[in-house]
Formats: structure tokens, sequence, C-alpha cells
């Protein structure tokens, strides 16, 4: 025999047939093995398809809003007001900021940080879009195109135009889809932006400083963010601001993942010198989004290990009857010299091993059904397009959280089959053996 003899007994056991044990004892384990099949695998499916969701949310959302955006206001502490030595003339407050907040942007652009793959000079602005026959609210975003040709999503979803057509000077823009639509707007029509945060003095009264921009570009990320953002170059923001020489932009950073942004603000802080009051992260614009997807992922998660637990605790119903039934079994090997401990492990293994059917089963079975998930909603004639491609669900399995799942249905079985095996080890052989 090459296997210890517990284990060789736990598996006679877990047998299952009626060779072996009753008929009621068979369908008990085999309704426990059943049980953290079904479990396991709407789990494993359910997990899926909600990392895709999370997935899809964090390319469309986070592929428009910056994510970590670091203001004007200066960042190192440095006194703004430094008198120069005898020979050099005193530069004045408002100069010395200016000075101090160029050369510390730049050096942020140019000092390598772990997660951040790009940088660029960046500016934002609440404005009002008119259009022939509706008026709309809208986030002026003034970016420089070869940036964000090379490191954004929005540059890959675009219907129509590229980022390229945003030349200095131009006053062109690129406005998402459902912007488009309500405002009826198309490429080549003009419409008019309203910055209320600049204003020009007319005879009529301080104005909104206004122009007419061309819309050169039409995206479409299929997000929230699509009729809330307009795309212009940095220069002819700076403009319409009042502001030519840019002296109000901040600086905006591409992470190569975006939820890596709290360990790029920390060395931010720690190496450059960085204020967290003057960075702005995508947590402050979309983070009770995010926290509420993943509170539904996880108390879904909590509901269906649940459903694997109470499937798991069955396992300690079929192994008391077992204990039941084979008292005398157990009383001849314990006097044949197996210990207590020994007689333990056997119901243990018992579990474990109704645990690894089940969790096997479940296993392959979520598997094969997420990634023919989308085939089987389109035969039964409920398909859904939720992902950015239009071709259903968004799926991401992950093989670590997936394992994960299988090992804490192995540990439910194990701990599920502790109270059998200890009833089975405190068995006494002689009163066992009297009504045999």
């Amino acid at each position: 025999m090459f296997y210890p003899l517990s284990a060789f007994i736990a598996y006679r056991y877990a047998k299952s047939n009626k060779a072996s044990q009753t008929s009621f004892v068979s369908f008990i384990n085999r309704f426990s093995v059943a049980g953290i099949a079904l479990g396991l695998m709407a789990l494993i499916i359910v997990v899926s398809v909600m990392n895709g969701l999370e997935g899809q949310l964090k390319q469309r959302i986070l592929g428009i809003v910056p994510h970590i955006e670091i203001t004007k206001t200066p960042i190192i502490s440095e006194s703004p007001s430094r008198t120069s030595s005898e020979n050099e003339v005193t530069e004045t407050p408002t100069q010395t900021a200016e000075k101090t907040q160029t050369v510390t942007l730049k050096e942020i652009s140019e000092t390598p940080i772990e997660g951040v793959v790009a940088t660029m000079a960046y500016r934002e602005a609440e404005a009002v879009v008119q259009s022939r026959s509706d008026l709309r609210g809208v986030q002026v975003h003034g970016v420089q195109p070869e940036v964000m040709i090379e490191h954004t999503l929005v540059a890959n979803h675009m219907e129509q135009g590229r980022f390229s057509d945003l030349t200095e000077g131009s006053f062109a823009a690129i406005i998402g889809r459902s912007l488009a639509i309500k405002l009826e707007a198309r490429v080549g029509d003009r419409l008019r932006v309203m910055v209320a945060g600049a204003s020009v003095y007319t005879p009529f009264g301080r104005m909104p400083s206004q122009r007419l921009v061309t819309v050169v570009g039409v995206f479409d990320m299929g997000s929230q963010m699509d009729d809330k953002v307009m795309y212009m170059n940095l220069k002819d923001v700076n403009r319409l601001m009042r502001d030519p020489k840019g002296s109000e932009q901040s600086l905006r950073l591409f992470l190569n993942d975006a939820f890596n942004y709290q360990a790029v603000v920390s060395a931010l802080t720690d190496r450059v010198g960085v204020s967290v009051n003057t960075m702005k992260t995508w947590r402050e614009r979309q983070g009770p989004l995010f926290d509420a997807v993943k509170m539904e992922k996880n108390m879904m998660t909590l509901m269906l290990l649940l459903i694997i637990a109470v499937a798991a605790f069955n396992i300690v119903s079929a192994l008391v009857m077992v204990v039941t039934e084979k008292q005398g079994d157990i009383a001849v090997l314990q006097t044949q010299g197996m210990l207590p401990s020994s007689v333990m492990w056997i119901f243990v293994l018992n579990g474990l091993f109704n645990g690894i059917k089940g969790a096997g089963i479940g296993l392959v079975l979520g598997v094969v059904i997420t990634l023919q998930l989308n085939n089987i909603l389109d035969l039964i004639g409920s398909p859904l397009a939720l992902a950015a491609d239009g071709r259903g669900l968004p799926i991401e399995m992950d093989v670590v959280q997936i394992v994960g799942i299988a090992l804490l249905s192995l540990l439910l079985c194990v701990l599920a089959s502790v109270y059998p095996a200890r009833k089975a080890m405190k068995i006494a052989p002689s009163q066992a053996l009297q009504n045999e």
C-alpha cells in the first residue's frame, strides 16, 4: 500500500456507492458535492463578469479623467520671496513664485517615477457650449495632441477625425458622440464656447470670454463622460482663458495603472516634495462610483460564498451519519491498534475528498461556462452588449482569484469535517461492539 491507511479508508468512504454506504448517506454525499460544485461555478462566473465590468469602467471613465493632476500652486516648501545678493536685483514675490513654480513643474515632468508613463502640460476649464439647437455645460480639456495620441485610449476610440487636427491657433475641438447627438453637431460645424472663469469688459458690461470653435473630431468611449468633455489644443484654451502665457496651466500625469495612484502620490510627496494639497487624483471625481462597484462585487462574492458554505456544511450531516453507520468498523480498527488521531483523519480526509470532487467539478464548469457565456446568452435569446466593442458581456478571469476561491471552498469542507471526525475519534470500542 503506497499511501497512508487513513487516506485509503477515507477514499473508500468518499466514493459514496451503495455497496459501502446506505443509499441515504450516499444521497447526502452527492448532494453536498453538487452544492459545492454549483456554488463555486456561480461564484467564478459572477466574479469574472464583475471584474470585466470594473475593467470596462476603468477603461471608459479613467481613459478620459486625468489620473493625477498637479496644479500651479507652489509645491516645494521654499519662500516665495527671495532677496538676492548685493550684486543682484531683488525679485518681487510674484515673479519669484512664478519662476519657482515653472521650474518645479519641469522638474516633476523630468523626474522618473515608477508607475508614471508620461506627463503633459494641461488645463481644464468649465464652459458652456452652444449650438444652433441646444446649450450644454462641458469641461474643456486643453491638451497636447501628440501626447494624447500616444498615451490615451480616447485616441483609439475616434469615430471621426484625429487628435492631430487640434493644431495651435485653429480653435478646433473634439467632442464625444453623446454630446454631438445632444447638440446636433457634426464634424465641420461651429460651436460657441463660453468660459465663465475668464471675462472681458464690453459696452454691455462684463461678459464671459467666448469663442467660435470648429468640430474636427468625434470620439466614443461609451461612458458617462462622453457628453461632458471637449478637447482643444492647450494653447487655444490658454487664449480662451485670457492667459496666453499659460501661467495657470497644470501638469497631468499618465499612469500605467490608474488604481495604483496612491503609490505615485507617495513617491511625489517623498521624493519630489510635492504637497498633497496641490494634487488632484481621479478618486476625487470618480471614487464613489468605483467604491460602489467594488462593494457590489464584494457583496455578491460574500453571498455566493455563503452558498458554498451551506453546501460544505452539508458534509457535517453526511459524515455524522457515516460515523454512526461505521461505529463497528471504527471499533475494530481501534482494537487493531489504530490511534484515535488516525481515526479522526479518516473523516477529515473524507470531507476533503468530497470537497475536492465538488471544487473540481465546479472549477471546470465555471471556467467553461464563463468562456462561453456570451454564446450561451445568444443561444437562449438574451444577448447583452455591455463591452466597449458591443460584443457582449465583458469577462475578465483572474487565475489567482479563481484559485483562491477554490482553496477557500476546500478549507470550508475541511472545517465542516472537524466535528464528525472528533466524534469518531471519541468512540469507545467496548460500547460500539456491544451490539455487533
